[in-house]
């Protein structure tokens, strides 16, 4: 399950690759139109400025914008950056792997299952980008 900081930061980069005019958009128009917690907003915008899927600019006219193009963003960076692993078991995961404590990988069902969720899951994430959140009229 995604958490609420994933959800918000997918939910603002929906949001800016909405914009037509590419000119950066004000932390606080995002909160407001997104309804995203100001505080909790700006601490989500500066890890993604951090990892450079964003940039900003200060002063007036200032603000955050995509620093590429919204279909060149695959959601799977965007939930690993801010969530963290994709896979539903640490032992099936491609980032951040862990092996399990009780189990042994190469006789468990249920590491063979999940390595199934895992790549059907990956292959959607990694297809779907940034501009597939937007409500633009060519993606509909």
């Amino acid at each position: 399950m995604l958490n609420k900081k994933t959800q918000y930061a997918l939910q603002a980069l929906g949001y800016l690759a909405e914009q037509k005019s590419k000119e950066p958009v004000l932390i606080s128009e995002i909160s407001e139109k997104k309804k995203i917690p100001l505080k909790f907003l700006e601490s989500i915008l500066l890890q993604l400025r951090k990892d450079g899927l964003l940039e900003s600019k200060k002063g007036k006219g200032g603000g955050y914008y995509l620093s590429q193009p919204p279909e060149k963003i695959p959601l799977a960076r965007i939930i690993r950056l801010i969530h963290g692993p994709i896979a539903m078991l640490p032992c099936v995961s491609l980032y951040f792997y862990e092996r399990c404590k009780n189990c042994d990988e190469r006789n468990c069902g249920l590491h063979d299952t999940m390595i199934e969720v895992r790549d059907a899951t990956l292959k959607i994430l990694e297809k779907k980008t940034v501009a597939d959140l937007a409500h633009l009229p060519h993606l509909i």
